[in-house]
C-alpha cells in the first residue's frame, strides 16, 4: 500500500518543563572555580549550547536545501515551485514522497544583479513552529554554470545576524559567518523516490557564535548528512573532522566559558520524518581538557529510550565523571 507522508524540515514543538534532573553524588561545588568550565551549572549549560547550535545549524541546512530546490535556475530542475511543492512516487518502500518546501517564517528571493547568482533567506520574527522565533539573512552564493543537484556541486552559505530564541526560556544565540555546503552525491529531494540516498557535507572554518550572556565565541563545523527514504525521510548526520586521533569530530572551538573543546559524533544523530522531523536518536562525546561529557539523545524524561513522540517532547541526558564522581543531568530539546 503506498503511504503519503509530508516533508517539512523542522524542530518540532517542545513543551518541556526545565525538569533538570541531578543523579549520583551531584554538588554544585565540584572541584573548580566558576571559570574552569567544570561546575555542574557550567557543563549544564556548555551542554545546552551545543544541543541548541547543532540543531539551529541543521534546522538552516534544510531551509538551505529547501531554497535551492526551489530555484529552478540554481538547482537544475525545472519542475519545482516553491508555492506548492511536488509530490513523487516510487522510492524503496513503494510509497509516495510529499515534498513542501516551505520556510513559514521566511521568505525566499532569487537576486542575479552584477553578475552575481544568490539565493536569499530573511526570516520575519513569527513563531509558525511554535518553539522558536528566528531573524536575521542567510545568503547562498551559487558560482556560474553551478546546479545543486549536480554531483559535487559546491554553494556558499553566509548567516549574517541569524538570531534563534527559544520560546520555553528565552535563551538566544545568534550567527555570523561563511559556511560551505556541498553536494556530494548529487540529487535532489525529489530524486529520493528513484535512488538509494543523496549525501551532503557542511563546513566551516571559525564561524561566530553569541550567547544569551553575550558571550561570543569561534566554532568550526564538519558534519555529513545522509538522506535515505524509510517509512519517509531519514536523515543521519556524522562528524568528519579528524584531529589527528579522532575521525568523526563534528564541532569544535571554545565555549562561552573560555575553554576549548571538540565534540565527536559517537554514535549517528537520526532525524526521521516519520517522527515528526524530530532527532530521534544518536550520542556524541564532547572532550575538554578538564572534563569529557557523553550525550545521548532520543530518550524520555527519565533517560530511558522512547519511542516516536510526536509533537512530544525528546529529552537527552548528559554524563560526566570529576574525582571519580558521576554526573547526570537530563533535559528536554
Amino acid at each position: 500500500m503506498k503511504t503519503k507522508t509530508t516533508w517539512r524540515f523542522a524542530m518540532a514543538v517542545t513543551v518541556a518543563a526545565a525538569g533538570l534532573f541531578a543523579a549520583c553524588n551531584k554538588s554544585n561545588s565540584a572541584g573548580s572555580s566558576t571559570t574552569s568550565g567544570t561546575t555542574p551549572t557550567q557543563i549544564e549549560t556548555q551542554t545546552d549550547d551545543e544541543t541548541q547550535v547543532s540543531n539551529e545549524i541543521d534546522a538552516s541546512a534544510d531551509d538551505v536545501n529547501n531554497a535551492l530546490n526551489t530555484q529552478s535556475a540554481v538547482s537544475g530542475n525545472t519542475s519545482t515551485s516553491y508555492s506548492s511543492g511536488i509530490q513523487t512516487t516510487g522510492g524503496p518502500s513503494g510509497g509516495s514522497l510529499d515534498i513542501d518546501y516551505t520556510i513559514c517564517d521566511g521568505t525566499v528571493t532569487m537576486d542575479t544583479a552584477n553578475g552575481l547568482r544568490q539565493v536569499i533567506i530573511t526570516y520575519n520574527g513569527n513563531n509558525c513552529w511554535g518553539n522558536r522565533i528566528r531573524t536575521g539573512v542567510v545568503v547562498i552564493s551559487i558560482p556560474v554554470g553551478v546546479r545543486w543537484r549536480d554531483t559535487g556541486a559546491v554553494v556558499t552559505v553566509d548567516f549574517q545576524n541569524l538570531k534563534i530564541t527559544r520560546v520555553r526560556d528565552g535563551k538566544t544565540i545568534t550567527f555570523n559567518g561563511t559556511y560551505i555546503y556541498t553536494n556530494v552525491t548529487g540529487g535532489l529531494l525529489v530524486d529520493l523516490a528513484t535512488r538509494d540516498s543523496i549525501t551532503h557535507t557542511i563546513t566551516a572554518d571559525s564561524v561566530s557564535i553569541e550567547f544569551a550572556d553575550s558571550a561570543t565565541r569561534v566554532w568550526s563545523v564538519s558534519k555529513q548528512r545522509v538522506f535515505t527514504y524509510n517509512d519517509g525521510v531519514v536523515i543521519t548526520t556524522t562528524g568528519t573532522h579528524s584531529d589527528g586521533t579522532n575521525t568523526d569530530v563534528s564541532v569544535w572551538g571554545t565555549n562561552r566559558y573560555g575553554n576549548s573543546f571538540e565534540t565527536l559524533i559517537t554514535q549517528p544523530k537520526v532525524i526521521a520524518q516519520s517522527c515528526d522531523y524530530r532527532l530521534t536518536s544518536g550520542q556524541t562525546e564532547t572532550i575538554r581538557p578538564a572534563v569529557t561529557t557523553t550525550v545521548t539523545y532520543g530518550l524520555d524524561s527519565n533517560g530511558d529510550p522512547t519511542s516516536c513522540p510526536g509533537t512530544g517532547t525528546y529529552y537527552y541526558k548528559v554524563v560526566w565523571v570529576i574525582n571519580g564522581k558521576t554526573y547526570t543531568w537530563i533535559a528536554p530539546y
